[in-house]
């Protein structure tokens, strides 16, 4: 097990978004410890490991939902500000985060701005739904309404929970077309992965390594 680390700069060099020696705990439990990570303009973490590894923990962690036990974690070299940091973050979690009783049109409009609708409904196409009540789509329509507005989001680090779950092979191509662009334009993406899904150009992170 690795021995606790303090920041590097050098370490990091050139990292917009970085966490050294961190550690998580959830009730009575040590999840993981001593857990370093950076991410450059245009990168790419894939999350791994078994259930209850921590990867959920890690990304609200990421997001500033949940605080570090130990640890700290930097924007461009600069401790992290929490608040300041949420602007910056899409997160996605297992839930969709969808309010039911609007349209699609209507959630984008609210997350995201009245501007952000049209491209983002055209992004995962799904145009056709956007005057449907979230509550009468199904579960691959509400995964890609909830993709949708983290494209629409505008924020350039997006922390994404088994983004995949409930999509058909079209809908992947199209998530996979909007990180890749998302990354071209200088975002960055933390992603929990599970089983042998994979994604090209990125870092894997594999939380059994830093389990106590």
């Amino acid at each position: 097990m690795p021995g606790p680390r303090d920041f590097n700069t050098t370490n990091h060099a050139g990292a917009a978004f970085a966490g050294a020696g961190l550690s998580c705990r959830r009730g009575d439990r040590l999840v993981f410890t001593h857990l370093d990570f950076s991410l450059v303009p245009g990168g790419l973490i894939l999350l791994r490991g078994p259930n209850g590894s921590g990867k959920s923990s890690l990304l609200r962690l990421m997001a500033g939902l949940l605080p570090p036990a130990d640890g700290r974690l930097f924007w461009n070299g600069e401790t992290l500000d929490p608040d300041r940091h949420r602007r910056r973050v899409a997160f996605l979690s297992h839930l969709d985060a969808l309010k039911p009783a609007l349209s699609a049109a209507e959630n984008l409009a609210f997350w995201c701005g009245p501007g952000a609708v049209g491209p983002a409904l055209a992004a995962y196409r799904i145009e056709h739904l956007a005057r449907r009540p979230a509550r009468f789509l199904s579960l691959g329509q509400r995964r890609r309404l909830a993709l949708a507005r983290i494209f629409a989001s505008g924020a350039p680090l997006w922390l994404l929970d088994e983004p995949g779950n409930g999509l058909d092979d079209e809908a992947e191509a199209l998530f996979r077309g909007a990180l890749a662009q998302h990354r071209e334009n200088g975002g960055m993406a933390a992603i929990a992965l599970h089983g042998e899904s994979d994604l090209p150009d990125a870092t894997t992170l594999s939380l059994a390594s830093f389990t106590a």
